[in-house]
């Protein structure tokens, strides 16, 4: 098995406030749209983000867990510089994402805030000084 990830799949409540939230919002474009069903977003070179149905993602995928908490991962998005993780977060909270928690620095040297999509899945918003943060960027 090749060493990657071609898709990031989301099981939404409401596609189309995802995707107001997503495309309208952060002005992401959809690659692929199915009404109620699927919305598709290449987010890199081979990588897919793509927001289902919740009932249609149950019936292929299984029941999904619920109860109190945060699903236990979270999608991030690193930037070059720490100006750029504020200018982020700003962007997603417009667009109507729970601010989750402001940028700080972190103890390991990097600054990072979260926000929550509608569905309550958390991204994170970082810069990284080191090595893998130059990496991931474009």
């Amino acid at each position: 098995m090749d060493q990657r990830i071609s898709f990031v799949t989301l099981a939404v409540a409401d596609l189309a406030a995802s995707r107001a939230f997503y495309c309208d919002g952060l002005g992401w474009t959809p690659a692929l749209e199915v009404p109620d069903d699927v919305v598709m977003i290449e987010v890199g070179e081979h990588l897919v983000l793509s927001l289902w149905v919740r009932s249609a993602f149950e019936a292929e995928v299984g029941p999904l867990a619920t109860g109190p908490g945060v699903a236990p991962f979270t999608l991030a998005h690193n930037v070059a510089t720490p100006a750029e993780v504020d200018a982020v977060l700003d962007t997603a909270r417009a667009a109507g994402a729970d601010p989750v928690s402001g940028a700080t620095e972190r103890p390991w040297g990097g600054y990072t805030g979260y926000f929550a999509d509608p569905d309550g899945h958390r991204w994170e918003v970082a810069w990284n000084p080191g090595p893998i943060g130059q990496r991931v960027l474009p």
